[in-house]
């Protein structure tokens, strides 16, 4: 799970945490890693593609605590 940890995801206890303008730049910086992802695996590039799963779940998780805390997302 080396792969995971280079992402630099953060613990849900730590997002918890975050205030409202740290979980935009956090959602931000995360879609465009998703982004690059997709386009390394569209291109054959991409080996690790469990990846895509867990970038995809950490996005969501941020997406609920920015709902649950009023942020508006859009």
């Amino acid at each position: 799970m080396k792969e995971i940890k280079d992402l630099k995801l953060k613990e849900m206890s730590k997002v918890l945490e975050l205030a409202p303008e740290e979980i935009i730049s956090e959602i931000k910086s995360s879609e465009k890693k998703m982004f690059e992802l997709n386009m390394k695996l569209q291109v054959n590039e991409l080996k690790q593609t469990h990846l895509l799963k867990a970038l995809r779940r950490y996005i969501a998780r941020l997406k609920t605590v920015a709902v649950n805390k009023g942020v508006n997302i859009c």
